[in-house]
């Protein structure tokens, strides 16, 4: 079925574009600053944020906007109503007190990853991550494994028009460099980071597929860093990340 422009509501595209301004890097927005982010014009994006915070989803200073806790009821409706954090959470649950580390599963979100369950061991980031909880996808195990499951020319297409802040010495932003790197993801089933996201955060993850093969989420263990080389971490916490894929396999239909 073909949408038709004369059906759509401008007005509602233009206030999700201004929700989604604001984001961890950005709690707080002056009406410039969101209509920046949001490529609106100043008058339009002023109506947005006033009408958000008559309704209650922003907080307004007299200069700055900042998101409540309501506008939470929008994310957490949407993972309620998903299948696929209800099927894995207790599986997450399992592994990370077999393997006595933090486990999660993300989807990709254009050049994002989106977590959707999390089963916390230790806290081994400087921020607190939990579903809904967002990062880049080209500096994440779980972000390679995702990109690499796309068709090529789509990953091509995501590595190279998003924009790649090195947020460590350590993080890979090279569009060619990582293109080569998903490829290896591609050929070896599974993707590694060593304090590419932030130092002292390792991590491995593969990709969670349905019975018809297709990818459909990425599953990681996150950890902290030592001196112990990254190929010895794999050879550790791979097996079981696998297990967890193909016990999943079929119940992911």
């Amino acid at each position: 079925m073909q949408i038709q422009a004369r059906d759509l509501m401008g007005g509602l595209a233009k206030g999700l574009k201004v929700i989604e301004a604001f984001t961890a890097d950005r709690p707080r927005l002056s009406i410039s600053d969101a209509a920046e982010i949001a490529g609106l014009d100043r008058a339009t994006a002023r109506r947005c944020l006033l009408t958000l915070a008559e309704l209650g989803y922003c907080g307004y200073d007299g200069k700055y906007f900042t998101v409540t806790p309501k506008v939470l009821r929008l994310g957490t409706g949407c993972l309620a109503s998903m299948p696929l954090p209800r099927i894995v959470q207790p599986w997450l649950d399992k592994l990370s007190d077999e393997i006595g580390q933090s486990t999660s599963v993300s989807i990709l979100d254009g050049g994002e990853i989106v977590y959707v369950a999390r089963a916390s061991q230790q806290r081994v980031m400087s921020i607190s991550l939990m579903a809904g909880s967002r990062l880049p996808a080209y500096c994440t195990s779980m972000g390679r494994v995702l990109l690499a499951a796309l068709p090529v020319d789509d990953a091509q297409r995501v590595v190279g028009s998003t924009r790649l802040p090195a947020r460590t010495s350590r993080t890979r932003t090279d569009p060619s460099e990582l293109m080569q790197i998903l490829s290896d993801v591609r050929a070896n089933g599974f993707a590694s980071i060593d304090q590419e996201v932030e130092l002292g955060l390792r991590s491995v993850a593969v990709p969670l597929v349905n019975a018809r093969k297709q990818v459909v989420a990425a599953l990681n263990v996150g950890l902290a860093a030592t001196d112990e080389p990254l190929s010895a971490v794999e050879a550790r916490y791979l097996p079981a990340l696998q297990r967890m894929r193909s016990d999943l396999s079929m119940i992911l239909g």
